[in-house]
């Protein structure tokens, strides 16, 4: 490897620029001595290094492509493997291994990977789902024959090539009107319902937002979407129903790509319907609104009664228009809900007016009390009261007069027999008849009655006959007027004549008769009867003769029907036209040429008004044709038109048809057709048309007649045609239809039914054409309307009467009116209107039980109110047990319930049986609703069974000591009545009587049966008892039965004795197994084997007894939760005892056994809650307390005691052992306080587990989630109440409860987290404080986003809500307490405050600026000054550059901004660097891209990327990183301090891995010459110093730049280098300078940020100094600033070759990247390296080998900047190295070229872009 670098670097280019001789001869001899070394080594060790990269860094290769990239996109351009794959000189052979669906091709020649999708698309999305295609490039040495596989990672990139997609059409959502402002009344795009967009990252982020609906406009401004990503609908404005019952709102989805004109949409509508809500009061109706607002004017009923009537004829009274009102809110839903109004009188005059009148309070009936007397009372005004039953507080009022009048006794009369009126036929709906044509004053009609005062309204009713669908009468008024209801056309029917009615409710007018007359409007056209006219003209016409009669027919009447004509056009003088008749003639003077022809255009104008006049043209060609001496006779006119009436006389004359013959021939007139029955004659000679016969227009309406004038000669004939109407008279009588039926039937009890239909017909025209219909008798119960259908007028009831015979007459509309009257037949049929009803609606019966079968138990009856009901009786069967069908039966016909089966009482299941049951009485042809009954059958028991003992014999055995109450034996006996019932309860007693004795000795428990001593026994051993013992019931009657007990005194010697009388055993575990002994109890006898049980308290069965050992095991598993002590008695018998099914209780043979189960640690903790939210201030001391968890633990003693612990996983990018946790936990409370400051650091939060461990931390542990946000006052609300700061402090759990609950409404789950609790702080400045009051500082954090909820939502929430808090706060506060206000911490306010008053100091910083600018100039001269100089420096250090020999560099630009600000440590190959981010605080939120997918204002993200210990972690584009840990602070941002001397010095904050070490500073100091900035070097520990080497050190730091921000925060940069090969044991040095175009990029997004001026190095002196023979070193720290590159400096400086000009080298931690960026471990053999090499040849140093642990501690912390001074010769020719200089002349960059952050810069990969 030496030799084969070696020869690199001879090969090589020389890429340094210009050196000395003597350094490049001292390099040769360098390369010699190396070469001269390796001449023994193996040759041939270069054939190993096929196959191998040749590049440095990881081995796996990533690239990335664009899904849908073309076929054939380049991959790789060159996989750089050592080695030559084709040709004769091959020494290697590639393949590709693992190429599933062969997406990849390889070029062996060129190492190059190719896309193959051919006929595919390479498509990330679904349903592909090719994010990355991983290939394995195979090669093969074939010199040596090894394998080497090197991966190829290929990571499609997401492109925006799918569309959002909404899951429904439209969506839908009902909002009540009343919904409050701010609510969020739809959330369905949550979830799975929204859009979708299956493209990765912003691609497929949704975003929502309302759109601009033309058809909508209101949407807008009333929905608002806030959280875009939600896309929940808040409202904004007050809802309407009233207003808006709907609204459509246009939903936009578009992703979030990038570039917003690469965005994809998709639109859906929101249909919000608004639901009515109870906001508006009632409404009186009729309702007239006032102008455009919705309020109704005063509206006033009337109503009047006559005097001295009594209640019972009048009431209901008639009230003008009816007393009504409505709710306004009438959609409310449910119908249910919808409130109902009372009605009430509020105030009246007289006031005694409540004694004659009352008003109904649901239906607004006006009611009579008691007569009036006029006399006394002539008028009631009273005020009616309507409001909602629900307390509504918005009533309605209104007027109520109500006169008394006179007793009516007198009909109405109309004041004229006849009216006529004029109305036009162009008047629109609504206008009033006019009593003139000139329509200047309506038509009054005035009807009066006697029993009113004539100066009063009558208040009659005016009815019409016949048009009430085309006219109206005012109802109200002595003047009634008619108006129009509908359009009129005179063309159509020119006059109207009907008759009027008025009826004061008793009494009617006589009808009088109204015409009306309907005048024209012009509003018809003239119009010919052709489009155009022909006609033949000869050359001798004369003068004024007839050319053509035109003629226009308008069908107006008056001036608007006159027709005049005029030529518009093409008559060139040889034509006139007459104005009025329209015929065409010859112009005086005017010669006709044969071959001529003329177009003449005339038009027809009607004389309607100028404005309206209405005109049409026609065409009349005329053709000029030579004399002709037999042409035929002409008539003036084409066509005639006349009317005629049908009533003409024959022999009258019609028309007199002349034609002109210009030979004067004589001429014959002829009708040619159209009057097929000769009703005309035409006389020959004269050419009079006259009526011959009568005419008749019902048959024939209308002739057309072709009349011929012929002049004897061959065409000689010409024809006219004479239209002929024939007009109506009123000559027919309506005439009813024959084939409509007069039988005719309608169904009762059916209010307006319909009855049959009528219909006349009159073939008359107009009104004499028009029938009209009345009822001659029964008005009252029928009505028939205009079309002839009769309903009926009240319903009917056929019982009252079955059938009625209505006249009905038809009379037309002419003025003498022709009438006939046609009889109807109408039965009223029968309908089941009733339902049967049962005479009762509940029976109840008592069956004994034995009832025999098919008994009749109960008689049921139903009564139909219908005529012949068919009733039939049964068992209603829906929702029935099938088992009341089998118990039970009705007779269908007459109603007789029966038992089916006999009942046993004792076999039922139920202990008191009882059969409830629904029986129907149904009309079987009807169809009115079953009548319903219930029954109820109790079956009674009748006790039929006794008592039964078990056995017919009992024994027993008792010790001769017996105690009183010792049990001897129990007796048991059954009943088989039901269990619970009289005749099942079994008690027993003993028969006195039978063995008296034995009965005063022992006795039987009377419920359990039990036998015992009734005395302390002494008896004698072997003695025998019997006992006669009785069971009995207490059923009706009683029953019983008797059984025989025989009892045994024992000897005492076979009754055991208990070793001790109590037994108490260790505790048994509760984890013991099943089995396991607890300990033994012995007895012993005489000669007796022991037979022991447990008798008591081992209900369970947990335990089990040995019956011959005595050892007492587990049957169960224990649990001390459920149990911690059991308590047992035993019991030990003689076998023989036993043996004999007997029993001997005494005080030896009982023991007690006593049983302690030990708790075990068995329960792991369960947690209070899974997630704690908690929240922290930014400016919260250290170990204040954020919150307390909880966990329980069944279990008891110390395995309940828990100790906690927090996993607070360390900060993505940071070492552990450099990170500080931000919270810690008192262990044994549960306390979380904080561990750091968090300033700066608001709007993030940390995620952590806090884990609980029994047992003080030895036992069970369990796991909770604790998540804090950093929050500040900005989103902090005060809730001030009148009530003392304890009270609040004492209730604090409960008001937080009751507010946490008003927030969770609109957001789920959010905590509400208590900041301060206070007095109220008011005042100016809130400096005063009053304790009376207080201030209780909250926030509220939103789990779904782990942050604080906004202040402005937080007040939105509350103070909407005000009202129903302090409702619920009540309890919880002192009398009166309350909630004053929700308002802003004073921090806030005073922010704004100050913010105002800046204006107030304008004028200052106006005259300031004014003097800077004056100041600025000498500046201004000085800056273009030093611009030219620093143009020259660079064209000097451009010409050096272009002198140097090319060369790939081994630095360049910073890879990414993290490099450029000396942060970007990234974890790579063969080594364990931390990653870290700038803090968030000091980049500006908008200028971050939405293309990174950071919100602008949120914190920064970061994620893990490639090790070697965990593999491949690759993130995908724009998609969310996991949040930095706030807890690893940068390292690197520090302050600036002033010495003593006044010396300025930056001096960065320390690392935990800086503890115990010299404090680093770097001193500040201005550089006149280059204005620009650099640090220098850091000062070091003893230790580390004395391990540095004297001649220069290969790890030289290079230090970066000094940032400081206006708020005076520091950041430091620092640069990367790149190393040699990991072979060499020397670390060389590497320059990476600053893009001038980055820089510039930095600095124009660090907008405000200023470097600081050039910085010198605090010298810090080195292990071996040197000494004053030395010269001395001026060491002279070279940086790079944002235009230029610092080595110039370092150039100009080498030049002056100096002994004593030293230059530093610089070095800074390599930033080495894990996918694609180089190594700092492994370069390769790269120029760098040789440039290195041979710089330090040239001085003449040599370099000692590194120890890997010095390499080590120069990893840790900052690298540091070393200088070398040297007396040697060869120091003064050394070589310096260079890097590629550029400026600004040299390289520009648009603002389009993109920067791109993060490690993957190499791949071209976008990550996060400024």
């Amino acid at each position: 490897m030496v030799v084969k670098m070696v020869r690199t670097h001879l090969m090589g280019p020389l890429s340094w620029g210009r050196v000395k001789w003597m350094s490049l001869m001292g390099t040769g001899v360098l390369y010699l001595l190396l070469l001269s070394t390796c001449l023994g080594q193996d040759t041939e060790d270069w054939q190993y290094e096929e196959c191998k990269l040749s590049r440095s860094g990881p081995p796996a290769t990533i690239v990335a492509i664009d899904e849908e990239s073309p076929n054939g996109t380049l991959l790789v351009e060159n996989m750089q493997i050592n080695g030559v794959a084709e040709g004769p000189d091959r020494t290697i052979s590639l393949s590709l291994r693992d190429n599933h669906d062969y997406w990849v091709i390889l070029d062996p020649a060129k190492q190059a990977l190719y896309l193959n999708s051919t006929g595919r698309v390479l498509d990330r999305d679904p349903p592909s789902y090719i994010q990355s295609i991983v290939v394995q490039v195979q090669c093969t040495n074939e010199l040596v024959g090894t394998v080497i596989s090197h991966e190829v990672r290929i990571v499609v990139r997401d492109r925006n090539d799918n569309a959002p997609h909404f899951q429904q059409p439209r969506y839908y959502v009902a909002v009540s009107e009343l919904t409050p402002v701010g609510t969020t009344i739809f959330s369905g795009f949550w979830g799975n319902n929204g859009a979708k967009d299956i493209d990765d990252g912003p691609n497929g982020q949704i975003e929502y937002t309302i759109q601009y609906n033309p058809k909508d406009p209101t949407t807008n401004r009333t929905f608002d979407i806030p959280l875009t990503l939600f896309g929940s609908v808040v409202l904004r404005e007050r809802l309407n129903y009233e207003e808006i019952t709907r609204y459509l709102v246009i939903i936009q989805a578009n992703d979030r790509a990038p570039y917003p004109s690469e965005r994809s949409t998709a639109t859906t509508t929101l249909t919000v319907d608004v639901l009515d809500g109870d906001d508006l009061g009632p409404m009186f109706l009729p309702c007239a609104l006032v102008g455009n607002t919705r309020d109704c004017s005063p509206i006033t009923y009337k109503a009047s009664v006559l005097e001295l009537t009594e209640p019972g004829k009048v009431n209901p009274l008639n009230v003008t228009p009816p007393i009504q009102a409505v709710d306004q809110d009438r959609n409310i839903q449910p119908p249910s809900e919808r409130p109902g109004i009372l009605y009430s009188f509020l105030i009246g005059k007289p006031e005694s007016y409540a004694d004659y009148f009352s008003l109904n309070r649901t239906t607004a009936e006006l009611l009579l009390v008691k007569p009036i007397d006029r006399e006394r009372y002539r008028r009631f005004d009273l005020v009616i009261k309507a409001e909602q039953d629900n307390g509504h507080p918005l009533p309605a009022f209104a007027n109520l007069q109500i006169e008394v009048l006179d007793e009516n006794n007198q009909a109405p009369y109309f004041l004229e027999t006849s009216y006529h009126g004029y109305i036009s036929e162009a008047s629109p709906v609504g206008t009033t008849v006019a009593t003139n044509t000139g329509l200047s004053a309506p038509l009054a009609i005035i009807a009066l009655d006697n029993d009113v005062e004539e100066t009063r309204d009558p208040q009659l009713q005016l009815s019409l006959d016949s048009y009430f669908h085309l006219f109206s009468v005012s109802s109200a008024g002595i003047r009634r007027y008619l108006t129009l209801l509908q359009p009129l056309d005179r063309e159509t029917q020119d006059s109207y004549t009907f008759t009027l009615l008025a009826s004061d409710g008793v009494q009617q007018s006589i009808p009088v008769t109204v015409v009306i007359t309907v005048l024209d409007a012009n509003d018809n056209t003239p119009t010919f009867a052709n489009v155009s006219y022909n006609v033949d003209l000869f050359t001798d016409m004369m003068p004024g003769e007839t050319v053509l009669q035109l003629s226009a027919v308008d069908s107006d009447a008056g001036p608007n029907g006159q027709v005049t004509y005029r030529i518009l056009a093409g008559d060139q003088g040889h034509f006139l036209i007459g104005p009025s008749t329209g015929i065409i003639t010859v112009a005086a003077g005017v010669e006709l040429t044969v071959g001529r022809s003329f177009a003449l255009t005339v038009e027809a104008t009607d004389n309607g008004q100028v404005p309206h006049r209405r005109s049409s043209i026609t065409t009349v060609y005329i053709e000029v044709l030579p004399p002709n001496n037999q042409s035929p006779p002409r008539f003036p006119r084409q066509q005639y038109s006349l009317e005629i009436s049908e009533a003409m006389r024959t022999g009258a004359t019609l028309l007199n048809l002349q034609a002109v013959d210009r030979e004067r021939d004589p001429i014959a007139y002829k009708i040619h057709s159209g009057d097929p029955n000769g009703h005309f004659a035409l006389q020959q000679n004269t050419g009079h048309l006259v009526l011959d016969k009568p005419l008749d227009r019902e048959s024939v309406d209308y002739y057309s007649l072709v009349v011929t004038a012929s002049d004897g000669h061959p065409d000689g004939t010409s024809s006219v045609t004479v239209n002929i109407v024939v007009t109506d008279v009123n000559d027919n009588d309506p005439l009813f239809d024959s084939s409509l039926p007069v039988n005719l039937t309608v169904i009762e009890e059916q209010d307006h039914a319909y009855v049959g239909q009528v219909k006349a017909t009159d073939p008359d025209l107009g009104a004499s054409g028009q029938v009209h219909y009345r009822l001659v008798n029964h008005q009252k119960l029928f009505s028939i309307n205009a079309t002839g259908a009769i309903r009926t007028a009240v319903p009917l009831d056929r019982e009252i009467k079955g059938h009625y015979f209505l006249i009905v007459e038809a009379w037309d509309g002419a003025e003498n009116p022709r009438r006939s009257r046609l009889t109807l037949l109408v039965n009223v049929l029968d309908v089941d209107d009733n339902s049967p009803t049962f005479t009762q609606q509940t029976y109840n019966v008592i069956l004994p039980e034995n009832t025999p079968k098919d008994t009749v138990i109960l008689q049921l009856k139903a009564i139909d109110a219908d005529l012949s009901p068919n009733l039939t009786y049964r068992i209603r069967s829906e929702g029935l047990d099938q088992e009341i069908f089998q118990l039970f039966h009705i007779n269908l016909v007459t109603g007789e319930l029966s038992v089916r089966e006999v009942l046993d009482y004792e076999a039922l299941s139920d202990s008191e049986p009882t059969y409830t049951f629904t029986v129907e009485a149904s009309d079987v042809e009807g169809s009115m609703p079953p009548g319903l009954a219930s029954v109820t059958v109790r079956i009674m028991d009748m006790n039929d069974f006794s008592p039964v003992f078990s056995q017919s014999v009992y024994r027993g055995a008792v010790a001769p000591n017996a105690v009183k109450g010792t049990i001897v034996t129990t007796v048991m006996a059954n009943d088989s009545d039901p269990a619970g019932t009289p005749a099942g309860l079994v008690r027993y007693r003993v028969d006195q009587e039978a063995h008296p004795y034995s009965a005063s000795i022992f006795d039987v428990e009377e419920k359990t049966g039990n036998v015992v001593t009734r005395v302390n026994l002494n008896e004698e051993p072997n003695l025998k008892f019997s006992l006669v013992v009785v069971a009995y019931d207490n059923g009706e009657p009683t029953k019983e039965n008797t059984t025989l007990v025989e009892i045994t005194v024992l000897q005492p010697s076979v009754i055991p004795v208990f070793a001790q009388e109590e037994y108490r055993f260790p505790p048994v575990s509760e984890e013991a197994a099943v089995g396991t002994p607890v300990g033994s109890i012995m007895a012993a006898a005489v000669n007796q084997t022991m037979v022991y049980s447990i008798i008591e308290g081992n209900e369970g069965g947990v335990f089990t007894l040995n019956e011959t050992t005595g050892m007492i095991s587990t049957a169960k598993p224990l649990d001390y939760e459920a149990n911690s002590s059991y308590v047992l008695r035993v019991e030990a018998d003689s076998m023989r005892v036993v043996s004999s099914n007997l029993r001997a209780p005494s005080k030896t043979n009982t023991a007690k056994v006593v049983i302690d189960i030990q708790d075990e640690n068995d329960h792991p903790p369960v947690f209070t809650r899974s997630l704690y939210l908690g929240g922290v201030a930014e400016d919260a001391k250290t170990f204040t307390s954020v919150l307390q968890v909880q966990a329980l633990d069944r279990d008891t003693g110390n395995y309940s005691s828990m100790m906690y612990r927090l996993i607070i996983p360390p900060p993505a990018g940071k070492d552990t052992k450099d990170s500080k946790d931000g919270f810690v936990i008192e262990p044994y409370s549960g306390v979380v306080k904080t561990a750091i400051m968090y300033r700066n650091m608001r709007r993030s939060y940390f995620k952590f587990e806090v884990v609980a461990t029994d047992n003080y931390g030895q036992g069970h542990s369990s796991k909770a989630e604790i998540v804090v946000s950093v929050v500040n006052q900005l989103d902090m609300q005060v809730v001030v109440s009148n009530v003392p700061p304890t009270y609040v402090e004492k209730n604090k759990n409960k008001l937080l409860s009751i507010l946490e609950r008003y927030i969770q409404e609109q957001i789920p789950g959010a905590k509400v987290v208590v900041e301060t609790i206070g007095p109220r702080r008011h005042g100016d400045g809130m400096e005063q404080e009053d304790y009376t009051k207080s201030d209780l500082m909250i926030y509220a954090i939103d789990p779904l986003t782990n942050r604080a909820v906004s202040r402005q939502e937080l007040h939105k929430f509350l103070d909407g809500k005000l009202l129903d808090i302090n409702k619920e706060f009540q309890p919880f506060l002192p009398p009166g307490g309350r909630i004053l206000e929700i308002r802003t911490p004073e921090l806030v306010t005073s922010v704004k405050r100050a913010v105002q008053s800046v204006g107030y100091t304008e004028g200052a910083l106006l005259a300031l600026a004014v003097i800077i600018i004056i100041c600025c100039v000498p500046a201004i001269l000085v800056v273009i000054i030093t611009y030219r100089q620093r143009q020259a420096e660079c064209a000097k250090t451009a010409r050096i550059q272009m002198a140097l020999p090319t060369g790939k560099p081994g630095g360049g630009t910073a890879n990414n901004l993290y490099e450029e600000l000396g942060d970007n440590a990234v974890r790579g190959y063969g080594q364990h660097e931390t990653q870290q981010l700038l803090r968030p605080s000091l980049l500006r939120p908008e200028e971050l891209s939405m293309e990174s997918g950071i919100d602008p204002g949120q914190d920064y993200y970061t994620q893990d990327y490639y090790n070697y210990d965990h593999g491949y972690d690759l993130p995908q584009y724009g998609s969310r990183r996991k949040l930095i840990s706030p807890s690893g602070l940068y390292d690197e941002y520090g302050e600036v301090v002033v010495d003593e001397d006044g010396s300025y010095y930056y001096s960065p904050q320390e690392s935990d891995g800086e503890h115990g070490s010299k404090k680093r500073r770097i001193k500040l100091v201005v550089d006149r010459e280059y204005e620009t900035s650099s640090t220098g070097e850091d000062s070091l520990p003893e230790t580390q110093r004395s391990r540095l080497p004297s001649t220069l050190n290969s790890h030289a730091n290079v230090n970066g730049s000094i940032y400081v921000a206006q708020n005076g925060s520091i950041i430091r940069t620092r640069r990367s280098v790149n190393t040699t090969g990991p072979t060499h044991t020397n670390m060389n040095n590497n320059f990476k300078p600053t893009s001038p175009v980055f820089s510039s990029r930095l600095a124009k997004h660090f907008k405000k940020l200023e470097k600081m001026a050039a910085t010198l190095e605090e010298r810090v002196p080195l292990s071996n100094p040197r000494t004053a023979a030395d010269g001395g070193c001026n060491t002279l720290s070279t940086f790079k600033s944002p235009v230029t590159v610092a080595t110039a400096l370092a150039t100009s400086s080498f030049l002056k070759t100096d002994n004593s000009k030293t230059l530093n080298t610089f070095n800074t931690r390599q930033s080495s990247v894990s996918l694609g960026s180089s190594s700092t471990s492994n370069t390769g053999t790269e120029s760098l390296a040789s440039k290195s090499n041979l710089l330090k040849a040239a001085q003449g140093g040599t370099e000692q080998p590194q120890s890997s642990a010095e390499r080590d501690e120069l990893k840790e912390g900052e690298r540091e900047s070393r200088v070398d001074c040297s007396n040697d010769e060869d120091d003064d020719n050394g070589l310096v190295m260079r890097e590629p200089l550029e400026c600004p002349s040299d390289r520009t960059q648009s603002d389009e070229e993109e920067l791109w952050m993060g490690p993957w810069n190499s791949l071209h990969i976008p990550m996060t872009k400024l």
